[in-house]
């Protein structure tokens, strides 16, 4: 496959960042309010089991290599593998406990509140676009409705149009990181000369599986970091 399936991605990811920006923030304001969604601090929302993994921003991956760089690890799912069967991921993702909780929840608490991460901060709000039942792409608004926290709380405009303008402002900047990621593999798959083989990344992700270390090459602020990791790492995920 070649760098033809990046650009598509690239096109994909503008066309979405286009839709995106005529979301109107009292549109999704009103959807937020008639969910009325109060958290009980069940906890749920902090582990792998309700969530998968928790991928984070460059700006708030910053704060845990500033703060307890231990705590990251390239994020599950990588999106591409080049011909000397290297990985490349978009950012980091926290790094789970052995029994899939997050590494900042403690006594169902997290640890850093105050400064907790946009991903946090806007949950269970969302909008990335998926499959509806007619496979029509639309977007996803709200996360694991009904198997978490209250619901039909009443909530000021005020305090509905803040959570849907940070939900819009959250999903542009991961739209952002996405198109920025793939833009620069783009380049070096282009200056290499390599190209995305399905077969290949399946293969590796075997091999991975068996025991093999792998090389990651994490996007972030701009840059790529080389990681090896080993699917022990993962545990914890659920993946791969």
């Amino acid at each position: 496959m070649s760098v033809q399936y990046i650009r598509n991605e690239i096109t994909h990811l503008i066309e979405e960042q286009n839709l995106l920006k005529k979301w109107k923030p009292e549109d999704f304001a009103a959807i937020i309010r008639e969910v009325g969604f109060s958290c009980n601090l069940c906890g749920k929302c902090c582990t792998t089991d309700f969530n998968g993994h928790v991928f984070l921003l460059d700006i708030d991956a910053a704060y845990v290599l500033g703060h307890n760089p231990e705590y990251l690890i390239p994020a599950p799912r990588f999106e591409l593998i080049d011909n000397e069967g290297s990985f490349y991921v978009a950012g980091y993702a926290l790094r789970a406990r052995p029994d899939g909780t997050c590494p900042y929840l403690n006594n169902s608490r997290c640890e850093i509140y105050q400064s907790r991460f946009a991903i946090c901060r806007i949950y269970p709000y969302m909008l990335h676009r998926e499959p509806d039942k007619r496979k029509k792409l639309v977007f996803r608004q709200i996360s694991g409705l009904n198997e978490h926290g209250e619901y039909n709380h009443p909530m000021t405009v005020e305090e509905s149009l803040m959570a849907a303008k940070d939900t819009i402002d959250y999903e542009s900047a991961w739209i952002s990181q996405m198109i920025s990621f793939y833009t620069a593999t783009e380049k070096i798959f282009l200056n290499n000369g390599f190209s995305h083989v399905r077969k290949a990344y399946d293969k590796r992700i075997q091999e991975f599986r068996k025991g093999e270390e792998i090389i990651v090459n994490v996007w972030h602020h701009e840059n790529f970091t080389k990681k090896i990791v080993r699917f022990e790492e993962y545990q914890g995920f659920g993946w791969p």
